[in-house]
């Protein structure tokens, strides 16, 4: 099989691709990513001989760029994308462009191709904030913030183009990811990265905010699970079932690297910081698939790279400076 990726050099995506790699040796695999500042072909590593793997260097939004790249893929997972709550709430446009134009011209590309399935991968926080149980697929969309917003948009757009087209897309909306290699600038990685310089790890309000987790490995692992089973048309949840604070999360990061709990410093909430995300993906895990990794394990695993790969996210650390995930 030809499996094309959009992104394929930023956290997820190389995670997905070396995923995929290990579990499909003999399949063909292309990779579009623009290597904005979240992109990092380090994080690749290994991967096959130039005849089963193929980078190319371009922006989603340019067609003749996403055309070429995804030029015979039989599968397309989607990634490409602005990410971060606090750039977004600093400058919308890139994440309005990258996000919903990016994805329309994806999904034009796509429709002029012959691809079997399109997954677009999304986000929990589409949903808006979840104060009590939890949410299933057919929750109405509130996002609270530009990075929301723009996903729930590029959401819609793969819904129209499915309804009207009859574009094999599914969505895929995971909840928070964690694991080695991610941008210092989100909650695990910065809590990591700070707590093993000797820093101050940086806590937005009371910290009472809640999150589940789910170790990027689970993640592809259910991803592989839509690719195959999942039906045309439909959105999946992915969930984990580990929900905690935001401040229990940071002081878990703090104990795996061994720093003091005095490294806390609680500092001024961001605007409309969404106090809790819940869902539930009774769909998914009706196709079978259930995460592997515990929260401990994947936090282990994910300190423990930090601690082996200094020279990969020092440089970094700077450009993440007063932003801080989740």
């Amino acid at each position: 099989m030809k499996l094309g990726v959009t992104g394929g050099a930023g956290f997820l995506g190389a995670h997905f691709l070396q995923w995929w790699r290990r579990q499909h040796p003999q399949d063909e695999l292309c990779n579009l990513d623009a290597l904005t500042y979240a992109g990092s072909i380090d994080r690749l590593g290994p991967l096959p001989s130039p005849g089963r793997y193929q980078f190319w260097h371009g922006d989603v939004c340019d067609p003749a760029a996403v055309r070429r790249a995804l030029s015979g893929c039989e599968v397309v997972v989607h990634f490409a994308a602005e990410t971060h709550v606090d750039r977004s709430l600093a400058d919308a446009s890139r994440f309005l462009r990258t996000n919903i134009e990016g994805t329309h011209v994806v999904l034009q590309q796509v429709r002029e191709g012959r691809v079997a399935r399109l997954v677009h991968v999304s986000t929990d926080e589409v949903y808006g904030p979840i104060l009590t149980g939890a949410v299933d697929e057919s929750a109405p969309l509130r996002p609270r913030n530009p990075y929301a917003v723009s996903k729930a948009g590029a959401d819609l757009l793969a819904q129209v183009f499915h309804q009207n087209y009859a574009l094999p897309v599914l969505i895929v909306r995971p909840t928070n990811i964690f694991g080695p290699g991610q941008w210092p600038e989100k909650l695990i990685a910065l809590a990591a990265a700070r707590a093993l310089q000797g820093q101050s790890v940086p806590v937005y309000g009371d910290g009472q905010q809640r999150r589940m987790w789910l170790y990027v490995d689970d993640f592809c692992s259910a991803l592989e699970v839509v690719i195959r089973q999942g039906q045309v048309g439909s959105i999946y949840n992915i969930a984990s079932g580990t929900e905690q604070t935001n401040l229990a999360t940071v002081q878990a990061v703090l104990a795996a690297a061994g720093a003091s709990a005095e490294a806390l410093a609680f500092v001024s909430d961001r605007l409309g910081h969404d106090r809790r995300y819940a869902m539930e993906d009774q769909r998914l895990r009706a196709l079978g698939w259930r995460p592997k990794v515990s929260w401990a394990q994947g936090l282990q695993r994910t300190v423990a790279w930090y601690q082996a790969h200094r020279a990969w996210w020092e440089p970094l650390l700077g450009a993440s400076k007063n932003r801080r995930g989740s």
